[in-house]
């Protein structure tokens, strides 16, 4: 087969996960290719931990372009991979795999997607702020990385598990002031804190009523970030706007992490208006008062 050839085959992408029902990436990305004039598909599979390698030699096997990988395959899915890009290897997960003749290599996106979305949409300028960030598993790796880049004062990781947050805070201690506790001594650090990200899935469709912790402990009038867009408002996120803070769901960093994996597949400008007019719809959402891009 020429060039030529293979310039007219249908793109073919996807998403992996577990669970996978939940995901607006299909959605976000058909529109993304009918946008751009090309003819393909994303797909949504979803795959068990023990089934991943496997999944991923289907990837290459079926000649799809690439896909994205979502909870809880983000750290595992390294170990398939034939290359991977400098800052997802520093940051130890990967959310965007790129099939290139064969070769799969992966990429992370998520943190650069959601600084980018928090940026815009809640703190324009994070330089010493005071973070605490609930969770410490791939997502929340992509966004330490990269909001340690942007110079906050601190940094706190609170972790069910206290010993995964403190090694995560000593890994990377020479990017900033980063510290680890568990999930229960949190409440000390929410007090001073200017911004708290839920990076767990804890509060995801379909489990809407559940909270990664106790909504009380929130300071009123800080800034309250949520990685999830479905529900677009969590639990979380309305117990915070009760108590007068700025809250950000997970839709911006949704919709450009999305952007810069459909870049890394087809080396054209994302068009970022069609993909969150997608996403919206897909949500029953008419209007979403958002900077757009």
């Amino acid at each position: 087969m020429n060039d030529q050839e293979k310039d007219k085959l249908p793109l073919l992408l996807g998403v992996i996960g577990d669970p996978i029902i939940h995901s607006k990436s299909p959605a976000m990305h058909e529109a993304a290719m009918k946008a751009c004039g090309l003819a393909g598909s994303y797909l949504p599979f979803h795959v068990k931990s023990e089934r991943l390698e496997e999944a991923l030699q289907g990837i290459g096997a079926l000649g799809f372009r690439g896909i994205n990988v979502t909870v809880p395959h983000k750290l595992e899915v390294m170990k398939y991979l034939d290359r991977i890009d400098e800052g997802a290897r520093y940051i130890g997960a990967v959310n965007t795999v790129v099939n290139d003749g064969g070769t799969l290599t992966g990429y992370n996106t998520d943190g650069i997607g959601y600084i980018r979305s928090l940026k815009e949409e809640a703190v324009p300028d994070l330089t010493g702020k005071t973070v605490v960030v609930l969770g410490a598993g791939g997502a929340a790796r992509g966004i330490i990385y990269a909001l340690l880049l942007e110079r906050p004062a601190h940094v706190i990781v609170a972790n069910r598990s206290a010993d995964k947050a403190n090694e995560l805070a000593a890994e990377w201690a020479d990017l900033g002031r980063l510290s680890g506790c568990g999930m229960g001594e949190a409440a000390e650090y929410l007090q001073a804190a200017d911004i708290v990200i839920n990076t767990t899935s804890v509060g995801m469709y379909p489990h809407v009523q559940d909270t990664p912790i106790d909504p009380d402990l929130l300071p009123e009038g800080i800034v309250v970030s949520d990685l999830i867009y479905n529900p677009l408002k969590t639990e979380l996120l309305r117990r915070a706007e009760l108590k007068g803070c700025t809250i950000h769901s997970g839709l911006g960093m949704f919709i450009y992490q999305g952007a810069y994996a459909f870049e890394r597949w087809t080396g054209l400008p994302a068009p970022v208006g069609a993909m969150r007019a997608a996403v919206m719809a897909s949500m029953g959402i008419a209007h979403l008062n958002v900077k757009e891009s």
